[in-house]
């Protein structure tokens, strides 16, 4: 991939497929059903995800939806949803955040909702997520970032074969003032992919 194309100019799918899941693009209409699962894993989710400490109303999850619809069609955040490849239920968010074109860097996140939580369904969106951003959008790097107090999370990243290239220390503050350390995992062209 040439590095001097203008990032809306790249054609990409806007979904893939794994063995369980269908990760696709967020589309109008994914908020109602997106809020239930964030109201489902509220528990789960608010210690290292600040979006579910106050719960959102469904109408504010479907704008959020249509936000990150227009940001994936202008290149700007990749969010996705993980769905249930027989039924098109919602499992959970993913997708490529926080990256750099010209670097080809890109950063997975995900999350899933409590009632699906410990089938292997992240790790799973994750390999894909890794094979898309790969194959797709030529990256040449992959990261996982996360709290270092979320276990569960850094355990996606070693199940996916990340490897931990470090701990940035008190590396942002919590809303209550807590310092806390950020865990980065990677995975690297011509090395892990």
């Amino acid at each position: 991939m040439s590095l001097n194309v203008d990032p809306i100019m790249l054609e990409f799918p806007e979904q893939f497929e794994t063995e369980r899941l269908i990760v696709r693009a967020t589309r109008p209409g994914d908020g109602a059903e997106l809020n239930a699962a964030i109201r489902e894993s509220q528990q789960e989710l608010a210690p290292f995800m600040p979006f579910a400490r106050i719960l959102p109303e469904p109408e504010a999850t479907e704008k959020l939806m249509r936000q990150k619809r227009l940001e994936f069609l202008g290149r700007t955040d990749l969010m996705m949803l993980m769905t249930d490849r027989e039924t098109g239920r919602i499992l959970g968010a993913s997708g490529l955040h926080r990256f750099d074109w010209e670097a080809r860097r890109f950063e997975i996140g995900y999350w899933v909702r409590t009632s699906c939580a410990g089938r292997g369904l992240v790790t799973e969106a994750v390999h894909g997520l890794t094979r898309f951003a790969a194959d797709e959008l030529g990256a040449n790097r992959v990261e996982i970032r996360c709290d270092d107090r979320n276990v569960r999370s850094a355990a996606v990243a070693v199940r996916a074969g990340f490897a931990l290239e470090g701990v940035l220390r008190s590396w942002r503050r919590e809303e209550d003032g807590t310092l806390v350390n950020d865990k980065v995992f990677a995975k690297i062209r011509g090395v892990d992919f």
